[in-house]
């Protein structure tokens, strides 16, 4: 049977181009990427003081100056849109533990612990060279691993690399993300204000309860975790983003209509819609349209609220707020001075941090797991490819900016961890790549060329 699918100018040169950008797996690190390199152009150009000025222009929402919120376009941007962030983090941290790489404690074991350990040595390097004085206080600077850049890099070697090495660092790097929210909401927070937070509290459980009594829609989350809980948590003292995980975390993981009962009832609207009188003209018939509305809304049954929210807003975080957040927190003045900033105690121990101490975090911690039997590689990966991951795991770049800034008040510190973070982002993914590339599987170099000559 023929039939046509009409594809107007728009969709030829706008949006199936704009589309298959965006299904792309890289974009979002090469997005990432090319703002934090307009981040530092700005920040090193004629333009350096406008730059930096902007992010201090201050935005404040409030009702007859009784209730007033006053804080930087800088503040906003760390506080606000990286609580959307968060709370995307929150969405995928549940739907691993429900349903993916974390739902199974054996397959999980292995890149939990990867990640704990590649939390824990850079904090201990990091303290190594900063033990003392206000410096002491960013250990927490090198814990973080960048899932986009991280996996924007492992992406671009392609079938180089099996599929169980893109989702062990996929899990690695979300069991990585937990530990960065978590070490957020226990170490760096302000002078907590225990009734906004008891005002907090209640909205989450009123979230709660509403996901047990079978709430669903999507729209009464976001009111009640943005009017209710991001801002309770905004004016606590408790870092605001932390509401985004808390309130991802409420969000429904259940299909109201399972795989069996979608497809027998689309199949009897599909018939339906297939026998229904035509019209012979561009718009649908009335009863045509009760049946697309009837199958929207089965469609919509049979995916969980969480998915619908994270695949919804997924590419908003991805190509809106990492490149604002990069554009705000990327931008480095270099100067005469820079090379005595690389070499201060803060930058090596952020450097040495994510480069040493991911590396012997990761592979030392999942060495000695397999090595004592308690754990197995996944299918496909084998040492080598673990020495990458460790690599790359050194891309510090959103999570350690985001933590470099609640770490420290004084501006020279801030300095000088971006610094550090920059330099090792660069060089953890430049030699993660490079190892990788050049040290790919041969027995699985062999399969794929066996299987382009079988086609």
């Amino acid at each position: 049977m023929k039939y046509r699918i009409k594809i107007t100018p728009i969709d030829r040169w706008v949006i199936n181009p704009v589309n298959r950008f965006i299904g792309k797996s890289t974009t979002g690190g090469i997005v990432l990427f090319l703002s934090a390199i307009v981040a530092l152009i700005l920040a090193n150009s004629p333009w350096k003081d406008a730059y930096h000025h902007i992010w201090e222009h201050k935005i404040a929402f409030g009702i007859d100056d009784k209730f007033m919120l006053d804080k930087t376009l800088h503040h906003w941007i760390n506080d606000g849109l990286m609580a959307v962030f968060f709370f995307v983090v929150g969405l995928e941290l549940k739907r691993e533990i429900i349903g993916g790489e974390l739902s199974n404690p054996k397959k999980a074991l292995l890149p939990v612990a990867a990640g704990i350990g590649g939390m824990l040595f850079p904090a201990v390097i990091y303290l190594f060279f900063n033990p003392t004085g206000d410096a002491h206080s960013g250990w927490g600077i090198p814990m973080a691993t960048d899932i986009a850049f991280a996996l924007g890099v492992l992406f671009l070697l392609g079938d180089k690399v099996p599929t169980s090495l893109k989702v062990f660092l996929t899990a690695l790097a979300i069991a990585d993300d937990l530990g960065a929210v978590l070490v957020i909401a226990f170490f760096y927070t302000s002078d907590i204000s225990f009734t906004s937070l008891i005002v907090g509290s209640a909205f989450l459980i009123l979230l709660i309860v509403s996901n047990v009594i079978g709430i669903r829609n999507t729209f009464y989350y976001g009111i009640l975790g943005v009017g209710g809980l991001w801002l309770a948590f905004l004016v606590s003292g408790v870092h605001a983003t932390i509401a985004g995980v808390l309130a991802a975390f409420t969000i429904p993981a259940n299909v109201k209509v399972d795989e069996v009962g979608f497809v027998a009832k689309m199949k009897e609207y599909l018939h339906d819609f297939k026998n229904a009188d035509p019209n012979d003209v561009p718009t649908v018939t009335p009863e045509q349209l009760h049946i697309l509305e009837d199958m929207r809304t089965l469609t919509k049954q049979a995916m969980t609220p969480l998915q619908r929210l994270e695949h919804a807003m997924h590419p908003f975080v991805t190509y809106v707020v990492m490149p604002i957040f990069a554009l705000a927190n990327a931008g480095v003045t270099l100067s005469s001075d820079t090379a005595s900033t690389t070499t201060s105690y803060v930058a090596i121990g952020v450097i040495s941090g994510l480069l040493l101490g991911k590396f012997i975090g990761i592979v030392g911690v999942s060495s000695l797991l397999v090595k004592l039997k308690i754990a197995n590689l996944p299918e496909g990966m084998n040492f080598k490819h673990l020495m990458g991951v460790g690599l790359l795991a050194s891309i510090g770049f959103t999570m350690s900016l985001f933590i470099a800034n609640l770490a420290f008040k004084n501006p020279e510190y801030i300095q000088q961890a971006k610094i550090g973070i920059l330099v090792a982002s660069l060089i953890g993914g430049t030699l993660g790549f490079l190892f990788l590339y050049f040290n790919k599987d041969k027995s699985q170099s062999k399969v794929l060329i066996k299987n382009t000559n079988l086609h």
